[in-house]
């Protein structure tokens, strides 16, 4: 029996809806909220706080962190991990810089490392980042405390030894009936206990100290000996402020909005910090659970400051005032980034070689993006897009003929294609102190599908493990961040680079965030759809107070990964208001 047209047609319609229906099904389907967490972390040379014994480290969920005391004797320039578990199988994505081998580096948690791994990190900086990566990105911190013990005591010592470990003094009073000239050193430990000095001093004799002496210590996570000298000084009274060692001192370093007064002080003082904006007669003394006293040294936080005021600061010490070195101190005014609505753009070029530009026409740029290096193969995938009467960036990934390339826009300038690789300077002049940066923002993640391709190392060595393989099928993240830093700048053909960017894989230098010279540094990862404009504050996470930036890198890209040429085909980010806060 032949059966009507229609019918045919009614089923064919029928299955086709179903397969449309069944796609829109997949498409809507949010993927899994899968949290993951460091369940368990050890290193060589792990301790206790008294480094006495081996110490389980302390890991808060919470807050994402993993707390850890390792012993003098760990090079905190290369710690070896001997067990990182996690939770639901996550990928492990250490922060570039963090691995001294990032090749070799396990992806998964383990118990204990393969042969064929290698776990070295860097912990110079007191801290270590890590990602875990699962359906989403979880950010713990790494934190590590070195137990340095250190004492010094001699015959007729009046008081704690004050050890300076950064100038590798010994300063050490005595009381006025002690001889100078005969000194009896009874424990000399002060780079360390698993140091070593030579010769030992330590029953070595009466020693002349009038003069000050010098030792060579050899501290106990190095090869190298260290010079030491060690200054002896008669007292009637700890920290007599007659004696140069002891004498006070004070110095500001100004914000927008705080300063830092520090300097030395007595031994065993407690030194009263006070400021005034110039052309008060009342001084304001800063609260004395802001000033810290270590030993002969102080620091005092300074908070509620006007920025572009100009204000006095000094130390008192009983009847003793001691003003910084500088009459007054003009604090920083604030500064905003240029063009942070992304609203000037121009295009240069048509049709699918169209160059757009994150600047007017005729107008010096500030921003950049990689669309230099995209459009010699493909068309811009960072652009701009309007809606609603705003205008915003508009960040695609895309593979783009050859390479996977992350839509990005960055402060600062591409400099040329290598191959297809691109040369970029992060960065712009900048000498303010924000304290957090907002800005508008929404994003549609896709499934990574690209990860890039083995790494070839310089005289033709591969590497045959591709750094992020594991992620591949798992939902794409986003990434916004910005770095103060007083980098010294690069030269590269001419052009002074505040930040020289290379995603050669031969010649990879990407922002490493242990970087000595970077000051502050906050980001955000996001791995899942944002369809309504959000309002994200990120804080600024400063990490050293007394010195001020030179430059600005402000970052936003659609595929975290994307200088590893990793990432989904269809994620996009767009960003819009983008503001300096200063608090």
């Amino acid at each position: 029996m032949t059966r009507p047209h229609y019918i045919y047609s009614l089923t064919t319609t029928l299955l086709a809806s179903l397969l449309l229906a069944s796609c829109a099904i997949k498409d809507d389907i949010p993927y899994p909220i899968v949290e993951s967490a460091i369940t368990a972390f050890k290193v060589q040379g792990q301790c206790d706080a008294n480094d006495q014994e081996f110490a389980r480290a302390t890991i808060s969920e919470k807050d994402a962190t993993v707390d850890i005391f390792v012993s003098d004797t760990v090079d905190l320039r290369r710690v070896r991990i001997l067990q990182m578990e996690v939770s639901n199988d996550a990928t492990l994505v250490p922060a570039q810089g963090v691995c001294l081998h990032p090749s070799f580096f396990p992806t998964k948690g383990f118990e204990s490392p393969a042969s064929t791994d290698n776990t070295l990190i860097d912990l110079s900086q007191g801290y270590a980042d890590f990602t875990l990566h699962t359906y989403q990105d979880y950010e713990w911190k790494i934190r590590v405390k070195q137990v340095i013990l250190r004492e010094v005591e001699i015959s007729g010592q009046a008081g704690d030894a004050v050890i300076d470990p950064v100038n590798r003094n010994i300063v050490v009073y005595v009381n006025g009936e002690q001889d100078l000239g005969s000194i009896t050193i009874q424990k000399f430990k002060p780079a360390g206990q698993h140091s070593v000095v030579n010769p030992d001093p330590v029953g070595a004799g009466p020693m002349d100290f009038n003069q000050a002496r010098t030792f060579d210590i050899t501290p106990g996570n190095s090869t190298e000996s260290e010079t030491w000298q060690m200054f002896v000084y008669q007292t009637d009274q700890q920290g007599d402020t007659t004696n140069q060692q002891g004498q006070t001192t004070a110095e500001a370093f100004v914000r927008n909005n705080s300063a830092t007064v520090s300097g030395n002080c007595p031994s065993g003082s407690i030194p009263v910090v006070e400021y005034r904006r110039e052309g008060d007669d009342e001084w304001t003394q800063v609260p004395q659970d802001q000033v810290v006293v270590n030993g002969s040294t102080y620091t005092a936080e300074v908070t509620g400051l006007t920025p572009g005021g100009s204000y006095e600061f000094r130390t008192r010490i009983g009847d003793e005032v001691t003003s910084t070195d500088s009459e007054s101190y003009i604090t920083v005014a604030p500064q905003q980034l240029e063009n942070s609505s992304f609203d000037d753009w121009h295009i240069e070029g048509s049709g699918t070689k169209a160059l757009y530009l994150p600047w007017a026409d005729g107008a010096e740029g500030y921003w950049d993006t990689g669309n230099h290096g995209t459009t010699t193969v493909g068309a811009s995938n960072s652009t701009y897009a309007d809606e609603g009467g705003r205008r915003f960036a508009n960040l695609a990934s895309k593979y783009i003929v050859i390479k996977f390339a992350a839509g990005n826009i960055f402060t600062g300038k591409y400099l040329e294609t290598d191959g297809t690789n691109g040369v970029l300077s992060f960065g712009r002049p900048f000498t303010a102190f924000p304290t957090k940066m907002r800005f508008d923002y929404k994003y549609r993640t896709s499934t990574i599908t690209r990860t890039g391709g083995d790494w070839k190392e310089s005289y033709g060595k591969y590497i045959t493990r591709k750094l992020y393989e594991g992620l591949k099928g798992q939902p794409d993240s986003c990434n916004v961040y910005i770095a103060l830093g007083d980098w010294e700048p690069v030269d590269y053909k001419g052009t002074q680079c505040p930040y020289l960017i290379r995603t050669r894989p031969s010649e990879l230098h990407l922002l490493d965030k242990n970087d000595p010279h970077l000051i502050a540094f906050a980001e955000m990862t996001c791995g899942r759809d944002v369809s309504q404009w959000t309002t994200e504050t990120l804080t600024l996470d400063y990490r050293v107070r007394d010195r001020r930036p030179k430059y600005i890198i402000v970052v936003a890209s659609s595929s975290k990964y994307g200088d590893y040429f990793t990432g989904g085909e269809e994620s996009l980010l767009q960003v819009d208001n983008l503001e300096l806060l200063y608090e």
